[in-house]
C-alpha cells in the first residue's frame, strides 16, 4: 500500500495568504513612491513593444522622452534636495528605482545614470556652487549628463585610470586629457547621443604632482555637437539596453574652469595650492567612492525585481500548462504539480524573498548613513560592504533566475513577444554593473578580515594580508565573530557541540547556527591560510591569489548569513495569521535549500551526517509542496502590473 507523503496527510493546515496585506508588507514604509512607479509604468507600457518595434536611434530618443516624462512625476527626484525641487528622501529613491525594474531595463538605467550616477556625483562630490549651477535642470532630465569613470584599460581599479587634469595656475583652469586609448571613457551611458555634460574622474596633477583621482564637471557637447578637444564615439549595438546610449569619450586638452573640480573632499586654489580636509590620499580616495555607494544598492535591487518578474511568468505558466498523463486515463498535469518543476521554481521564489527583506536592510542603513542618523566611519565601511555584498548575490540570483524560467516555459518562453528574451538580454549586465561581483565580493572579505579597521581604506589586497598577518589568527576571529559561535554551541546550546546534529531542522537556530559556523570556520582558515603563507616568507601578492577562492567563498557565505538573519527577523515580526506561516515555510526553504546546495562542505567539516543531509532533501521536497499551493498568491503580492509581464503565450493575460 502507498504511503500518504502530503502534507495534509501530517495534520499539516494550509495557510491562507492576505496578497494585499502581503504587498503591504513587502512595499513597507515606500508604499506610496512604488504606486507612483507603478502607475508610471502602465502608462508607458508601450515601451515594451517599441523596444521590439523601433530602430537603436528611435528606440534611444523614446526611451530619453519617457525618463524625462517620469522626472515630471517626481519619481525620479526624490534623493535630491527639496530645495532644488527633488524629493529629500534617499530611501524612497532607491524604493522607486527597484520598482521601475519591473519594466523596461533601457527605461531602468538610462535613469539610473542621469539621476544615479551623473545626478548622485554632483551632489555627494560637489559643492553648494555645483548644485545650484546644476541640480535644477538635472533633476527635470532638462540637461542631461554621463558618469565617465570606465576606462577601456581600467574598469574595476579606479585608482589606476589614465585621463589626466592637470592645473593651470596662470590661467586658473584644469587641462583634461586622455593619455592613450587604454585611457579612454568607455560603455559611458547617455554619452553616445544625449549627454551635455560628464562628471569625469581624472588623475589630478597640481604643480606637477600628483594628488589622486577627483572629478571634475566637463561640457562634452554644445548645441548637440561635441565640445573642442572632445571626441565621442558610439559604443553601438550591445547584447540589451539598446534603448541606452553608450559611447566612447576622448579629451584632447580640454579645458575647464577651477570651478569645475567637484571640490567637496579636496579643492585647488586660484594659486594653484591643493588642499584637503582628508590628509591620505587613499582615505580621500575611498570616501569619495564612498558616497557613491547609492548605485551598487540600487542595482542589487533592480536584480531582485528582475527575478521577480520571470518567477511571476514562469509561475503563472507553471498553473496553467498541462503535459503528460499524472495516471492511467486521467487529465494531462499541470506542470507545478510536479516534484522536479517545484524544485526548480519554488527555492527560487524563497530565495527572491529573502533577498527582498535583505535589500530592505541595506536600503534602511544607506538612508541612516546619507541622511546623518548613524554617520560614523565604521557604519559607511559596514553599508560599504553590505551593499556590495547583496548586490553580488543579487544579481547572480537574477540571471540564474531569468535562465531557469525561461526553461521551465519551453518553447513558448523562447519567443520574443515574450519578456524572458528582453528580460535576459537587458539584465545579464548587472553582474558587471557597478564592479563586477568578484571584486566586490573581494572588498565583502576585506572588511571581515579587518573588522573595518581604522586603516580600512589604505588597504590594497597586500595591505589586507598583511594587516592579517600581524595579529594572531584568534584575534581575527575574536574581532569578527560576532555571535562566538564555537563558545556558543558547545557552551549554551541544549547538547553541547552535538546540538546542531539534532536540532529540528525547522527550528531557525538552528538553520542560522548552521550559516553561521560555515562563516566563521572559513573566515578563521582563509587568516590561517595568509598568516602561514606569510610566516614561509612568500610574496603577499602570491600568497592572496592562492587563497582568493576562499576569499570569494567566506564573503559569499558571510552575505548569505546576512541574507537569511535578514529573512528570520522579518518573518518574526510579523503578526500571526497566514501570512507569517506562508513567509515562515518560505524562509525554511530557503535556509534548506541553501544548506542543501552546499551540503558537501558542512559534511567535510562534520556539520552534517549523511543521514541528516537526506533528511535535509526531504524537507526541502515537504516544504515545496507545502508552498506549491500558495506559489501564485506570493508571486501575486509582489504587485508587478500585469502590463509588465507582457507574456500572453505563458500568463493568458
Amino acid at each position: 500500500m502507498a504511503t500518504d507523503t502530503s502534507p495534509a496527510a501530517s495534520g499539516y493546515v494550509q495557510p491562507e495568504v492576505d496578497v494585499r496585506a502581503l504587498t503591504e508588507v513587502l512595499d513597507g514604509e515606500y508604499a506610496g513612491i512604488r504606486d507612483l512607479v507603478r502607475t508610471n509604468l502602465t502608462t508607458y507600457a508601450s515601451v515594451l513593444e517599441e523596444a521590439d518595434e523601433l530602430g537603436v536611434d528611435a528606440f534611444r530618443e523614446r526611451v530619453r522622452e519617457l525618463v524625462v516624462a517620469m522626472a515630471a512625476t517626481g519619481q525620479t527626484g526624490m534623493g535630491f534636495p527639496s530645495a532644488y525641487g527633488g524629493g529629500g528622501d534617499v530611501g524612497a529613491s532607491i524604493a522607486a528605482f527597484e520598482t521601475l525594474a519591473f519594466g523596461d531595463l533601457s527605461v531602468l538605467v538610462k535613469v539610473g545614470v542621469q539621476f544615479g550616477l551623473f545626478g548622485g556625483a554632483i551632489l555627494h562630490l560637489g559643492t553648494e556652487r555645483h548644485h545650484e549651477a546644476y541640480l535644477p535642470d538635472l533633476i527635470t532630465g532638462r540637461l542631461m549628463g554621463c558618469f565617465a569613470m570606465t576606462e577601456t584599460g581600467h574598469g574595476s581599479n579606479v585608482q589606476a585610470i589614465g585621463t589626466v587634469a592637470r592645473y593651470d595656475a596662470p590661467r586658473r583652469e584644469f587641462v583634461i586629457t586622455t593619455q592613450g586609448e587604454q585611457a579612454r571613457k568607455d560603455y559611458i551611458g547617455n554619452a553616445a547621443r544625449h549627454g551635455e555634460l560628464a562628471v569625469v574622474f581624472a588623475q589630478l596633477e597640481v604643480g606637477g604632482k600628483s594628488e589622486g583621482v577627483h572629478a571634475f564637471v566637463v561640457p562634452i557637447r554644445v548645441g548637440g555637437e561635441p565640445a573642442p578637444g572632445v571626441h565621442i564615439e558610439d559604443d553601438g549595438r550591445k547584447m540589451g539596453l539598446n534603448g541606452v546610449d553608450n559611447g566612447r569619450i576622448r579629451f584632447d586638452e580640454v579645458r575647464v574652469p577651477r570651478e569645475a573640480l567637484l571640490n567637496r573632499f579636496a579643492d585647488v586654489t586660484p594659486e594653484g595650492v591643493y588642499e584637503s580636509p582628508i590628509d591620505n590620499p587613499d582615505r580621500r580616495f575611498f570616501t569619495m567612492l564612498g558616497t557613491l555607494v547609492q548605485g551598487r544598492v540600487c542595482v542589487g535591487g533592480a536584480g531582485v525585481n528582475v527575478a521577480k518578474v520571470a518567477l511571476t511568468i514562469a509561475t503563472k505558466y507553471a498553473v496553467r500548462r498541462r503535459q503528460f498523463e499524472a495516471t492511467s486515463g486521467a487529465r494531462e498535469q499541470l506542470l507545478l504539480d510536479y516534484g522536479l518543476h517545484q524544485r526548480r521554481l519554488l527555492p527560487l521564489l524563497a530565495r527572491t524573498y529573502a533577498l527582498h527583506f535583505a535589500q530592505d536592510v541595506v536600503r534602511t542603513r544607506l538612508h541612516e548613513v546619507f541622511s546623518g542618523i548613524e554617520d560614523d566611519p565604521q557604519a559607511r565601511r559596514e553599508l560599504e560592504s553590505r551593499a556590495a555584498g547583496t548586490k553580488a548575490l543579487g544579481t547572480w540570483h537574477a540571471t540564474r533566475v531569468v535562465q531557469e524560467c525561461r526553461e521551465a516555459c519551453g518553447g513558448a518562453g523562447y519567443l520574443a513577444v515574450n519578456r524572458f528574451a528582453a528580460l535576459k538580454a537587458d539584465s545579464d549586465i548587472f553582474t558587471t554593473f557597478e564592479g563586477d561581483n568578484h571584486v566586490l565580493l573581494q572588498l565583502v572579505a576585506k572588511g571581515l578580515l579587518t573588522h573595518y579597521a581604522s586603516e580600512f581604506e589604505d588597504l590594497d589586497q597586500l595591505g589586507t594580508v598583511r594587516y592579517v598577518t600581524n595579529l594572531a589568527v584568534e584575534t581575527v576571529i575574536e574581532k569578527t565573530s560576532v555571535h562566538k559561535l564555537l563558545e556558543r554551541v558547545r557552551d549554551l546550546l541544549p547538547g553541547g557541540d552535538e546540538w546542531d546534529r539534532e536540532a529540528g531542522l525547522l527550528d531557525s537556530e538552528y538553520q542560522l547556527a548552521m550559516l553561521r559556523y560555515r562563516e566563521e570556520h572559513m573566515l578563521a582558515g582563509v587568516a590561517r591560510r595568509l598568516k602561514g603563507g606569510i610566516d614561509q616568507k612568500r610574496d603577499p601578492g602570491v600568497v592572496f591569489s592562492q587563497v582568493q577562492d576562499h576569499v570569494i567563498a567566506l564573503a559569499h557565505a558571510h552575505v548569505e548569513r546576512l541574507v537569511l538573519e535578514a529573512f528570520v527577523e522579518k518573518t518574526r515580526a510579523l503578526p500571526e495569521g497566514g501570512n507569517k506561516v506562508a513567509l515562515g515555510l518560505l524562509c525554511d526553504l530557503f535556509a534548506l535549500s541553501t544548506i542543501e546546495a552546499d551540503r558537501a562542505w558542512f559534511m567535510e567539516h562534520g556539520r552534517l551526517t549523511v543521514q541528516r543531509s537526506k533528511a535535509i532533501s526531504r524537507e526541502v521536497n515537504d516544504l515545496c509542496r507545502k508552498v506549491r499551493p500558495l506559489a501564485v498568491d506570493l508571486v501575486d503580492a509582489w504587485g508587478i502590473p500585469s502590463e509588465m509581464l507582457r507574456a500572453p503565450d505563458l500568463v493568458g493575460a
